[in-house]
């Protein structure tokens, strides 16, 4: 049996950590998951072989490219930057981890967010060279913005390739300074923060002796140590559904099911569901996970709900239970995130994507862009740029059920799409 097998058997159940790696380019996100991935024992010895024979190949002597174990695109290895999100597995004794590694290039920037909506922590990796004078780069502001936005629960700040300051201590305190600026003026109330050298593998597994004045955890037994607990603040369920299944239409003893993704809390056999937006009631006679019947489902669960009678729900219809409260509205205020590269026309309709459900929806009012720079909102703008941060009002064609994303991100979260080119046009996150 291989060591990684080993590793994931042998695993205490202390649940899985979904992480994320953000920064900017060149600040070594792809060497960090590789070398965790190496330390980890989830790399076998022919794939640091492979990697060393690569003509992409960037480290200099017998040194591996750990950033090659994570960019599998030939653009990525041509350019030696990351265009899309690679997810890679590993685990440790005593948790399991599932990292994605998000491109740092501000053209890219809707790519990170995607990885991020399911990441319980993020990993902001800051070049220590770079910063050594105490000023943070555009991307690092961005993401540490949309990292508060998103609501992820842990932020871990690597300040990463110490070695090329000679593991300065004061520069260290510079960059932890600076971040906690930034960390104020978004909002994020507590963040770790771990000196590193990615490619040399210091202060990554264990600690390192070139940073003898740092006192905190390594990075790896740091990520061991986070809660990862759901935090969500309510456990009122909410189940979009995503495919109406029908077996032996013809039969008196027809089957028809609702499948989707139980999204928070739980339901159980007897219980009485509402249908949103018919706001039609009934009762839930059967339960099925992995195509076996169970009395009670939780959060996370795929499931299939029966009821106790036919009623009119189809694809993107919402399953709440019925003592649970909802807000349904066809206006909404939101943080937005222009992803395409066509900016905003106010005059257009966009489709809006909640969960499974599509309906039309416009853009009616921007109350400010948030200046990445200044971080300050900038009002009476008129129009948006990719990669701009906005808090706008929509309104939309069908009633949805609207509601805080740090209350219910399933409901609290959608995307806008263009209607010719079907490009994802932005990200939304409903406040």
């Amino acid at each position: 049996m291989n060591t990684v097998n080993e590793s994931w058997l042998n695993a205490t159940d202390t649940g899985v950590l979904r992480l994320i790696t953000a920064g900017s380019v060149d600040d070594g996100k792809s060497t960090l998951i590789g070398r965790l991935l190496l330390d980890s024992q989830a790399v076998f010895a022919d794939q640091i072989e492979a990697i060393n024979r690569s003509k992409y190949k960037r480290s200099a002597g017998e040194e591996p490219d750990l950033a090659l174990l994570t960019d599998g695109l030939e653009a990525e290895r041509e350019q030696g930057i990351t265009i899309d999100v690679a997810y890679r597995y590993f685990a440790t004794p005593s948790r399991k981890f599932i990292v994605a590694d998000a491109p740092g290039h501000e053209q890219y920037t809707r790519n990170m967010i995607t990885g991020a909506s399911t990441a319980q922590a993020v990993i902001i990796l800051i070049d220590a060279y770079k910063a050594r004078d105490g000023q943070l780069l555009t991307q690092t502001r961005r993401h540490t913005t949309l990292a508060k936005l998103l609501g992820l629960h842990h932020v871990i700040v690597a300040v990463n390739k110490m070695d090329l300051v000679d593991w300065d201590e004061v520069t260290f305190e510079r960059i932890q300074s600076a971040y906690a600026d930034l960390a104020a003026e978004v909002g994020i109330s507590a963040f770790h923060i771990v000196p590193i050298s990615a490619l040399r593998g210091d202060n990554i597994s264990s600690q390192s002796d070139a940073a003898e004045w740092y006192t905190g955890q390594p990075l790896l037994p740091l990520l061991e140590s986070l809660s990862v607990q759901n935090h969500s603040a309510s456990d009122e369920t909410r189940l979009f559904v995503q495919w109406v299944i029908r077996h032996d239409g013809h039969a008196s003893h027809a089957f028809r099911g609702y499948a989707g993704h139980l999204d928070s809390g739980s339901l159980a056999v007897g219980d009485v569901i509402t249908v949103w937006p018919s706001k039609i009631s009934a009762t839930i006679t059967g339960l099925q996970r992995s195509g076996s019947p169970v009395e009670r489902v939780q959060a996370g669960d795929a499931v299939t709900v029966v009821l106790d009678r036919d009623i009119d729900i189809s694809r993107g219809d919402l399953i709440t239970r019925a003592d649970n409260q909802v807000n349904a509205s066809r206006q909404v205020d939101a943080d937005l995130c222009w992803l395409d590269e066509n900016p905003l026309n106010m005059a257009r309709s966009y489709w809006l994507k909640q969960g499974s459900r599509i309906t039309q929806a416009k853009i009616k009012h921007i109350h400010h862009v948030r200046d990445i720079s200044a971080l300050e909102p900038r009002e009476s703008a008129t129009h948006l740029e990719m990669n701009d941060i906005a808090r706008v009002s929509l309104s939309t064609r069908d009633e949805l059920a609207l509601e805080p994303y740090e209350q219910q991100p399933a409901t609290g979260s959608f995307i806008l799409i263009d209607t010719s080119t079907h490009q994802t046009a932005a990200a939304g996150i409903v406040r």
